[in-house]
């Protein structure tokens, strides 16, 4: 167990500083928000049953940031305001 422990290298490094909550990730998030929570609404109404949103949310936010030359902790902002909708239009 400690060879895993001593051996293991996260992705980000400490010492590197990489912008996590920034304009376009809120923003990016807010309009998956929004869309991904009035898909599932619907479809909750429609068909009695709600999805996870979180999948698209990661792919749409992986895609769209990756162009943008986004990092990976602003995806991660991206994916889980984006999975909020989701959770707010099934009522959790």
């Amino acid at each position: 167990m400690s060879t895993q422990a001593s051996s293991f290298k996260p992705f980000v490094p400490e010492h590197m500083q990489m912008r996590e909550l920034t304009v376009r990730a809120i923003l990016l998030g807010l309009c998956m928000t929004v869309i991904l929570g009035a898909a599932n609404a619907y479809l909750g109404l429609r068909a009695g049953i709600t999805v996870a949103a979180t999948y698209p949310a990661a792919v749409i936010s992986m895609a769209v940031l990756r162009a943008w030359k986004g990092s990976l902790l602003e995806e991660n902002i991206a994916r889980t305001s984006g999975s909020i909708g989701e959770g707010v239009a099934s009522g959790a």
